[in-house]
């Protein structure tokens, strides 16, 4: 190997054994190569592998000059350029090594995830660098698939990069152009342009940016255009504050002109739609301390409709937002919450706390012995504020509650748990309703509704003062485990490695007594809510306190579990449980028995799975309700989920049964397609279809898809496109069926 050191002035100084030395005044340059190397005309020449350190710059090539009077390399063949800003590669190029400048045809650096190319790079600072004629592309090619093509490209290590006059080619067919583009390196930031189509919105632009503020606050400004409805604008930081960067605030705001409030794609009639329509929504959680934090959920809205037009995916989800401001102090035995809940939208019915202050006591060991204690004691100004002509009548009153039980768990003869317990709950109300100026509902004698169900709420309220209401509570839950093991069971197509039978028969039995036989005349706020399901019969697990009736219950019934060994593991193969309410005095459910429930869950392989939630009226009469999912994987590129659920004649809810078939099919690397329908028998209205089609671009995901809902009779229609690049996944073109939706486009 050879070796030659050259002088910043030029000065030679000698030639030993093919290696010169040149002492330079401000940094030595040294060269080395396997090849030849001379020196003439003050220029030094390298061939062969050859290697040159100036400073913090390491330069490698098949041949190099430097011309110390220029103090530029010259490098050809294999060229590659280290510096701290990182690596340039190319055939061809010349480096100053005083300004750091590089001039090439075609020089690039590997930045991961990007590269960049250019004629010129040119250091601008420590870290910066400017590219002339430059290219910007994630796809590591000689022949990309897609590039931003730049007059200039200012790249800041980390930071940001900045292009001018720039174009987006795909292949070699232009696409768009900016005069000036702006991106972030910091994961916080984000461009995202979502052309769309609904019905109801027409041909439509969302346009999104998300930027970094300061390290801890990160906001996304949002400008939509939807040929139907206008122009809409929104701002939406998020904001990490406090020990740790442990609290956080998440405001959420959108405003438009509707310039067309009256389009309405549903069956449900609308009126008074404003033409200003907007969203302020603050989420917050404070850490005060390690065991005192506050949260803040609030929402306003300017009508009730504007989730379901703008944010079809958050409404699904939650179509009537809450509106709570709470502080909490934690302990291992107790927590202290201190609730404010107000109607923020008068268009909705709220049940107001202003305030609420409850002290819950877990359930814990008295003085560590075998007696253990759990309570809950609460003071609430409550107040049930129904929308605006609604014609329902606000009623409200201050409520002070206190609950105290003691359980005593125990097991018997090694293998029966038994847990006795026995409570007292004290309530008082200074307003009650006044029984002899109330009128009920005619009943219509079905055993699910109970009577304060059955009050008229347009009538006016008519108030007889404060009333004080005792219960008490007592009951045992009790249960027992037996098993039985096969290791003969053996089957590689059930996926059985040995086989184990685990049954648990349990029972718990729940009697309660109330002072005030009639909960009719105590003011509903924790009110019961319709539902298909059993009610908790055990406190405090029953939270509906306002509902607290005089009841005798047995719950009965047996888990059985079928396990198996897999992957070293112990997993369920089969469960099923089983159970029935005997109602010796049930106000909520006036038949001496429930319906039978079974809940059974089969997974037999790891790729397919198979439940079944029933409910069914054995003994009774009353509803059925059925619900069913199958999920199946039988090819690697095969995935397959149906549901189906099926409810009939109960009194709260319309008889349905709703068909959903999703799948996805993988053909090869590139292709994918997927399909979800939904159908309701009961109307033989398919009311949702979504079909969409997957291709890999290298660099690139892509898909199209395709919507139609059907709404009661009134059809809407949507288009999907989505351009996702794999390596920035931020810089997309995305297209939603439901844009602005919950979280789609963080």
């Amino acid at each position: 190997m050879r070796k030659l050191l050259l002088p910043v002035f030029g000065l030679f100084c000698a030639v030993t054994l093919g290696r010169a030395e040149l002492a330079s005044q401000k940094q030595p340059i040294e060269i080395t190569a396997t090849g030849d190397t001379n020196y003439q005309d003050g220029v030094a020449t390298a061939h062969g592998n050859v290697a040159i350190h100036a400073g913090d710059t390491d330069v490698y090539a098949d041949s190099a000059r430097y011309n110390p009077k220029t103090r530029e390399i010259l490098a050809e063949g294999n060229v590659r350029i280290y510096r701290t800003t990182g690596l340039f590669v190319g055939d061809h190029a010349i480096y100053n090594i005083d300004t750091k400048e590089i001039r090439a045809v075609e020089m690039r650096t590997d930045k991961t995830p990007y590269l960049v190319g250019g004629e010129k790079v040119t250091t601008i600072s420590e870290g910066a660098f400017l590219v002339s004629k430059g290219t910007f592309t994630t796809h590591d090619s000689s022949k990309p698939d897609f590039r931003l093509q730049a007059k200039t490209v200012r790249i800041y290590e980390g930071d940001r990069v900045v292009f001018s006059n720039v174009t987006f080619y795909v292949k070699d067919v232009p696409i768009f152009w900016w005069p000036y583009l702006y991106q972030s390196l910091n994961d916080a930031f984000s461009y995202m342009v979502s052309p769309a189509y609904l019905t109801s919105w027409g041909p439509s632009v969302l346009f999104r940016v998300s930027m970094p503020v300061t390290d801890d606050i990160k906001t996304q400004i949002r400008l939509d255009y939807r040929s139907r409805r206008g122009l809409a604008l929104g701002l939406e930081p998020d904001i990490r504050y406090g020990k740790n960067k442990t609290s956080w605030a998440r405001i959420r705001t959108y405003f438009l002109r509707d310039t067309h409030p009256d389009v309405n794609r549903t069956s449900e009639v609308r009126v008074g739609v404003p033409e200003d329509r907007y969203r302020l929504s603050v989420q917050n959680r404070t850490e005060f301390t390690d065991d005192i934090y506050g949260i803040a959920d609030v929402t306003k809205l300017s009508d009730q409709y504007l989730l379901q037009d703008f944010y079809p995916g958050e409404f699904q989800l939650d179509p009537k937002p809450d509106n709570v401001i709470a502080v909490a102090k934690t302990n291992p035995i107790y927590t202290l919450t201190a609730i404010t809940r107000f109607q923020a939208n008068d268009f909705f019915e709220a049940t107001t706390r202003l305030p609420e202050v409850v002290l819950d006591v877990k359930r814990t060991p008295l003085f560590g012995g075998p007696i253990f204690y759990e309570g809950e004691t609460g003071v609430a100004n409550l107040r049930r504020e129904f929308a605006t002509d609604s014609g329902f009548q606000n009623y409200g009153t201050l409520r002070f509650d206190s609950f105290h039980q003691f359980l005593y768990p125990n097991t018997y003869f090694g293998w029966l748990s038994v847990v006795p317990r026995v409570g007292f709950r004290g309530t008082y109300y200074d307003e009650t309703r006044d029984l002899g100026k109330t009128l009920l509902l005619p009943s219509d004698g079905n055993p699910y509704i109970p009577d304060f169900l059955r009050v008229d709420l347009k009538q006016p309220v008519e108030l007889a003062g404060s009333t004080f209401r005792t219960v008490v509570n007592a009951g045992v839950e009790s249960s027992f485990k037996i098993s039985r093991e096969w290791e003969d069971a053996q089957s590689r197509g059930l996926g059985l490695d040995g086989l184990r039978h685990v049954m648990q028969p349990f029972m718990n039995f729940s009697w309660v007594s109330s002072s005030d036989a009639n909960p009719v005349s105590i003011l509903q706020f924790d009110r019961l809510q319709p539902s298909t399901q059993l009610h908790p019969i055990d406190f405090p697990q029953f939270t509906t306190i306002d509902s607290i009736d005089n009841w005798t219950i047995a719950r009965m019934g047996v888990r059985n579990r079928l396990q198996t060994r897999r992957d070293d593991l112990t997993v369920s193969w089969l469960d099923l449980e089983t159970y029935i309410d005997v109602n010796f005095d049930n106000p909520f459910d006036k038949t001496q028995y429930s319906n039978l429930f079974n809940k059974i869950s089969f997974t037999p392989v790891p790729w397919a799975s198979f439940g079944i939630s029933s409910q069914i009226p054995v003994f009774e009469k009353g509803f059925t309700e059925v619900n069913s999912s199958v999920s199946i994987q039988p090819i690697a590129n095969l995935q397959l989920n149906f549901g189906h659920r099926y409810l009939n004649q109960n009194p709260f809810f319309d008889n349905s049964s709703l068909y959903v078939l999703s799948g996805y099919y993988r053909f090869n690397d590139n292709w994918g397609v997927g399909i979800q329908e939904q159908y309701e028998g009961t109307t033989g209205i398919l009311e949702q279809q979504r079909y969409s089609i997957y291709r890999d671009l290298t660099s690139w995901v892509a898909s199209f898809g395709a919507i139609i809902r059907d709404n009661g009779g009134v059809k809407e229609y949507g288009v999907l496109l989505t351009f996702t690049l794999k390596a920035l996944p931020k810089l997309s073109l995305d297209l939603n069926f439901d844009p602005a939706g919950a979280d789609q486009t963080q």
